[in-house]
């Protein structure tokens, strides 16, 4: 079997080929977990695969509380997609816990 024109990301049960010692391969990126891919998936697909590329971390964000615990957060963005079963986007967002001490805390009311 042949993944010519055929590479698919994670396990897609639509992505095969006529086998040449199985009735079907697999040319998704799952098959080498499985160990039923095509002969040339290897040649074929992971030589096309583009893995996740993302930027940098932005800032953090305020404390959510302005007294108190609270959180932040930052992002980034993926600035290359993954394609044809390439590594998958790491995490995008973070959150940590802060304290917040805005100068009026703890004053009485």
């Amino acid at each position: 079997g042949s993944c010519r024109h055929r590479c698919c990301p994670g396990r897609n049960n639509a992505c095969w080929a006529p086998g040449s010692r199985r009735p079907h391969c697999y040319c998704d990126s799952y098959c080498q977990r499985t160990g039923d891919c095509c002969q040339d998936y290897l040649a074929t697909c992971r030589r096309a695969a583009v893995g996740c590329a993302v930027g940098p971390w932005g800032p953090w964000s305020g404390c959510s509380s302005p007294c108190g615990v609270g959180s932040r957060a930052r992002s980034r963005q993926v600035t290359v997609p993954p394609r044809h079963g390439g590594d998958p986007c790491p995490d995008l967002k973070q959150r940590r816990g802060c304290l917040g001490q805005h100068p009026t805390c703890g004053m009485a009311k």
